[in-house]
């Protein structure tokens, strides 16, 4: 009896003793899956592109995989909300956002009852927007500006200025033609022929009246002796 007494004491004992160790265990085990899930360190967001989209994804590594409702905020106005289960690897949701360069978004994580607060430092976006530049039309090239001799006509060669003496010979040339070929007035050639001065006119009257007087005269006795014969 005493013996058996004594076997039920320490099978007593050692189921105590297993009993404190398994709660010991499961507190760990507890106390380490809720301060992992409690890390907000555990979620991470980036800012990428997607050709020429913009996107922002947001990464759990949760090795409790408890569900956590992820949303993401751009100056207080909500963009997106998406729930993610976490893995040790991670888990990576997309959220399609046509963010702006350095835009500054706030990612907030809740998963009950462990967190409830943004991700530490807001996501910041890159200087470079997704959107590649529209290719520009190729600068037109300026028409070729046509060269002189095809635009303008050729110039004649100039001609050499005349010398002085030739100069001189044309514009003389002229004034001497001019002289011998104009008609002098009568008078004047007659008077530079004979010599004679300017009493020539009134000698020439008086041998008219002269001549006229004689051819009376002469008229005058014809006309007498024709009639002194008729008698």
């Amino acid at each position: 009896m005493a013996v058996l007494s004594v076997s039920r004491r320490t099978v007593a004992r050692s189921v105590r003793a297993l009993g404190v160790v398994s709660a010991s265990a499961a507190l760990a085990i507890g106390v380490a899956g809720n301060a992992a899930a409690c890390n907000i360190s555990e979620f991470s967001a980036e800012a990428k592109c997607d050709g020429d989209k913009g996107i922002i994804t947001v990464t759990d590594k949760d090795p409790a995989g408890v569900p956590a409702t992820i949303t993401v905020f751009l100056q207080d106005k909500q963009v997106g909300q998406q729930v993610v289960k976490g893995t040790r690897e991670g888990t990576t949701i997309t959220f399609e956002e046509d963010w702006k360069p350095n835009a500054e978004y706030r990612i907030h994580v809740e998963a009950k009852p462990y967190v409830n607060e943004d991700i530490k430092g807001n996501l910041t976006t890159p200087d470079t927007g997704c959107k590649k530049d529209e290719e520009q039309p190729p600068a037109e090239e300026p028409e070729p500006t046509p060269s002189q001799s095809s635009t303008t006509p050729a110039e004649e060669p100039e001609q050499p200025a005349p010398s002085a003496s030739e100069s001189e010979s044309e514009s003389t040339a002229p004034a001497a033609e001019t002289s011998n070929n104009a008609p002098s007035p009568a008078g004047e050639s007659n008077l530079a022929e004979t010599g004679a001065d300017s009493n020539t006119g009134l000698i020439a009257g008086v041998a008219a009246a002269l001549v006229a007087v004689g051819g009376g005269a002469v008229f005058f006795g014809m006309r007498r002796r024709g009639a002194n014969s008729t008698s």
